[in-house]
């Protein structure tokens, strides 16, 4: 741990930390937060260091001076977790530590310029305005000097949105071989190409991506693009989400507005593949709007859109539940969509033990069996739910 806290005390030193994101906790049992996150603020001229502190449902933010930042730093690497990314402007470095705290520090090229300290600055996006972006030139958001076009800005934004959500994630993704992400129902692929962009370009991570949809003539011009853009690891293809099966094993899953029950067939897929990362954004429930038949909610369901706004909610509420059962740390997240519709939810979902399977089971079975519903993805995915053991030990 020598060498870590050497680094440690020379990049607080030298004020040159631009970032670190802190994670891989060295024990789950009784864990709080699960990961950390940490940047140079200025507060009243003063040079400080920002820890934000994940939990499952919230993010709580705590402002600390250089010294007690490096005293804060080497414990939480002592205490609590395994593995971190730290980006300077010389380096950036990745921190894995064993069990036996064995530390192995990999120098990469940096990636990030100097922090701006600012506490209340400008918003500053994942992908920034005045560099041209390729991908974004050729989609016709940026122009070839890298301003955003007017009319283009609130995809842009949107993208941005997405990457944030995606950026949050990265440390839950395998390291030390090639990421594989499908994207199903990739439609024209802003974001697929932009989740390219990010992980293989400025991120420098090895990936595969593949993009699926039905309609031959979108992917016949995503192929196109790619091949131009040189995203040799970005491959399209035509076909339906519930028929492919060609990966044995897949990293992250996409799913944005796959219609009804094909959001479903889709995080079946995921669950089935044990996938690190599944970022899903629903569209149009019907599923739960012609089952859901509860009196007692009578005032609601009469009015059809009232129905409809319930129904989407309880089905997205049903997931997010289902998920947390089959072994994931599920938040529902806010996500303005890429037509310029109202604002959706995005279910992210990350790979994480659940606290106790059989109690979680009793909630979900009671909101369930009080909506008199029969969700499609309990059923398709009945094998991987505590179900049948409660059975069991009722029989017993």
């Amino acid at each position: 741990m020598e060498s870590l806290r050497k680094l440690i005390n020379q990049i607080t030193a030298e004020a040159s930390l631009i970032s670190a994101t802190l994670s891989q906790l060295r024990k789950k049992e009784g864990a709080t937060y699960t990961k950390v996150q940490i940047k140079p603020v200025e507060i009243k001229k003063q040079l400080q260091y920002q820890f934000a502190y994940y939990y499952s449902n919230k993010v709580v933010h705590e402002n600390i001076s250089p010294v007690q930042a490096e005293i804060t730093l080497n414990e939480l690497f002592q205490n609590t977790f395994r593995q971190a990314v730290i980006c300077t402007p010389e380096a950036d470095y990745q921190i894995l530590i064993s069990k036996k705290y064995k530390v192995s520090i990999l120098t990469k090229t940096a990636t990030k310029t100097a922090a701006d300290l600012a506490h209340n600055r400008k918003k500053q996006y994942v992908l920034e305005e005045g560099q041209p972006i390729p991908f974004l030139v050729e989609l016709g958001i940026m122009n070839e000097d890298g301003k955003v076009l007017t009319r283009k800005y609130d995809k842009f934004r949107q993208i941005n949105r997405f990457l944030e959500m995606v950026e949050d994630v990265l440390p839950s993704l395998p390291i030390g071989r090639p990421i594989t992400i499908v994207d199903f129902g990739c439609g024209k692929s802003y974001l697929t190409f932009a989740l390219y962009h990010y992980l293989a370009v400025q991120e420098r991570r090895d990936l595969r991506v593949v993009g699926l949809d039905l309609k031959a003539d979108v992917i016949e011009h995503c192929s196109s693009l790619a091949k131009r853009l040189h995203y040799n690891q970005l491959q399209f293809l035509v076909g339906d989400i519930a028929d492919y099966d060609e990966l044995e094993q897949v990293d992250m899953v996409v799913t944005l507005h796959a219609c009804d029950t094909a959001t479903d067939a889709a995080l079946e897929k995921a669950v089935r593949w044990n996938a690190s990362v599944i970022l899903s954004v629903p569209c149009c429930q019907h599923e739960m709007f012609t089952q859901v038949n509860q009196p007692l909610l009578e005032p609601l369901l009469s009015h059809g859109i009232l129905k409809e706004r319930f129904s989407a909610l309880a089905t997205d509420a049903v997931r997010a539940k289902l998920l947390d059962l089959m072994g994931y740390r599920t938040q529902l997240l806010e996500f303005i969509d890429m037509e310029h519709t109202p604002k959706n939810i995005l279910i992210r979902a990350v790979k994480g033990s659940a606290a106790n399977r059989n109690q979680l089971w009793r909630e979900y079975e009671a909101f369930r069996d009080f909506l008199q519903a029969t969700p499609y993805l309990e059923k398709v995915c009945a094998d991987l739910l505590p179900a049948s053991s409660l059975k069991q030990d009722v029989v017993q």
